[in-house]
Parts: structure tokens; C-alpha cells; sequence
């Protein structure tokens, strides 16, 4: 079995999830009452950041967390509609050479994979209307009767988590790595671009098109 595995952010979507994701909370005709408490949480994180105190992988994980937090009182099925109001503007922002490769592996009969950080209800929301596989995103702790489980942390899915995932997902299957595909933008994607023997770097930041140079890696 041959796979194509795509990265969400800067690549199958042309933005940065999470700028969008503090708009939409800030301007929310109904849950925009919490983008304060919100902002006083993450701006010590931020700070943090940016002068180096906080790893960046931290930084992100507890940006998410911070967020689901601001809405935890609202139920799975809530959440699903919050999310699914911003699929519209979202697809707007595809890239659409990304998608036209998603359907073309899909069409060539690979597995083929949406693997991001962001949150998977978000992912399945913008990506109604194209075919994958498998998806996986950080995940969103609900209790049996669909209420925020404020006692579980979230599982950020980054870096060498994705490849973690990746091989749960694919685990007792025989897979030609060689023949397969891995598209991303960052740096962090390293680790799943190496995987396979078709690594394509999409707009790649500095140090991915470094590397993609060197290695010869397609980039789009």
C-alpha cells in the first residue's frame, strides 16, 4: 500500500489556523464575551515566547488548550457547529494545487492522509468535498454524556507526535514508503517528509527550503 500524507496549515490551507481560530472567538455574536479572559491567559504565553522563555512546541500545545478552555462550556455537538462557521471562509484559502493533489493520489488508490495540529472537528469541517482516508488532529477531551472533560489534557499533535500517529494509524499494514508522498511547509514536517521517498516541500519557510534544496525535494 502506497500513502499521501498532507499537513494542514501553510499547506493544504494557504493561512495559519489558530489566527483565524482568536478572530473568530473575538467576533462571535455570541461567544465573543470570552475572547478577554481568553487573551489574559495566552498573552503571558506569547511573551513568553517571543523572548524565549517558552519552547515553541509548549507555546502552541498550551495555545490550544487555552482556547478549548474558553469554550468548555459548551457541549461536542456545539463545538462541531462553532467550528463548521468558519468552513465557508476556510475553503476559500485552500491551496488549490494541494487539493488537486489529494485527488489525484486518492484517484491513483493511495491512502491518503490529512495529518495537523489543529483540531479534528475543524479539519473534517473545512474538508467536506475532499476524500481522505484518514484524518487526524488534535483532539478535543468530551465526557461519555458530551460535556467538556475539563480533566483531561489535550494531546497536541506536532512534530514527531504526527509520525507517532501516523504509524498507530498504519500499524500491521505493508506500506511501500518509497513510492509514497508527504507534503509540508515547516520545519517541524521534517520528520513525516522523511518517511517516504516523494517528499514535496508546499511554500516551505527558510529552513524546509534549505533542506528541500539540498535533498533535491520537489517544492510547490
Amino acid at each position: 500500500m502506497k500513502v499521501a500524507i498532507f499537513d494542514f496549515d501553510g499547506t493544504l490551507y494557504a493561512k495559519e489556523t489558530f489566527q483565524l481560530l482568536m478572530d473568530h472567538l473575538k467576533q462571535h455574536p455570541t461567544h465573543r464575551s470570552k475572547y478577554k479572559a481568553f487573551f489574559r491567559r495566552i498573552l503571558p504565553l506569547y511573551i513568553g515566547y517571543k523572548i524565549k522563555i517558552v519552547p515553541e512546541a509548549k507555546m502552541r500545545e498550551r495555545s490550544m488548550q487555552i482556547y478549548v478552555d474558553a469554550l468548555n462550556s459548551l457541549s461536542g455537538t456545539e463545538l462541531e457547529r462553532y467550528f463548521d462557521e468558519m468552513k465557508a471562509s476556510m475553503q476559500k484559502d485552500l491551496n488549490d494545487e494541494v487539493v488537486a493533489r489529494v485527488r489525484q493520489h486518492h484517484s491513483d488508490g493511495m491512502h491518503v492522509m490529512l495529518v495537523s495540529g489543529a483540531y479534528t472537528s475543524l479539519l473534517h469541517a473545512v474538508t467536506k468535498g475532499i476524500i481522505f482516508d484518514t484524518i487526524i488532529g488534535t483532539d478535543i477531551p468530551f465526557k461519555a454524556d458530551g460535556t467538556f472533560d475539563k480533566d483531561t489534557a489535550i494531546y497536541h499533535i506536532q512534530g514527531e507526535r504526527k509520525t507517532e500517529k501516523i504509524m498507530q494509524i498504519l500499524k500491521g499494514k505493508e506500506i511501500d514508503w518509497e513510492q509514497s508522498f508527504a507534503y509540508g511547509d515547516s520545519y517541524s514536517d521534517l520528520p513525516v517528509l522523511e518517511l517516504v521517498g516523494n517528499p514535496v516541500a508546499v511554500r516551505p519557510e527558510n529552513r524546509l527550503k534549505r533542506i528541500a534544496e539540498d535533498r533535491n525535494w520537489t517544492i510547490i
